[in-house]
């Protein structure tokens, strides 16, 4: 399978942060694992110069500082490539009905559960990408 170049985890845990990369890189999916402990750190990587463009942005609902509908609301102010060259699943324990509404006006590709495994890895590589892990 050829690998994703650039994944961005967007969440303020560090367990999951760790387990999740850790996964990634184990099942091959990418070698380049970038991590962000909420929005606006994710946001000041995707502004930097050059811009920073993620081929999977892996993006948790709740979190300090900027949460992750606040960070796709200002997501939307970045330049149109840039946001068609990042897939961005949400990650979420559970979502309460405002959320949901909120989340179908946003630009995530969709939500997955937590904790990622092996088979909604191969589930989003399936649906996004037209790769799958290996058996």
């Amino acid at each position: 399978m050829e690998k994703l170049p650039h994944i961005l985890l967007v969440d303020d845990d560090d367990t999951t942060n760790f387990l999740n990369e850790h996964l990634l890189k184990r099942l091959n999916v990418t070698d380049q694992v970038h991590i962000a402990h909420n929005g606006q750190e994710a946001l000041a990587l995707l502004t930097q110069p050059p811009p920073f463009e993620p081929t999977l942005l892996l993006l948790d609902i709740g979190m300090p500082v900027m949460d992750g509908i606040q960070f796709l609301e200002a997501y939307l102010r970045l330049p149109q490539a840039q946001q068609d060259a990042t897939i961005i699943v949400m990650l979420t324990t559970s979502m309460d009905s405002g959320d949901l509404a909120r989340i179908n006006e946003l630009p995530i590709a969709g939500l997955v559960s937590k904790p990622l495994n092996r088979e909604k890895i191969d589930t989003l590589l399936r649906l996004h990408f037209q790769r799958e892990l290996p058996a």
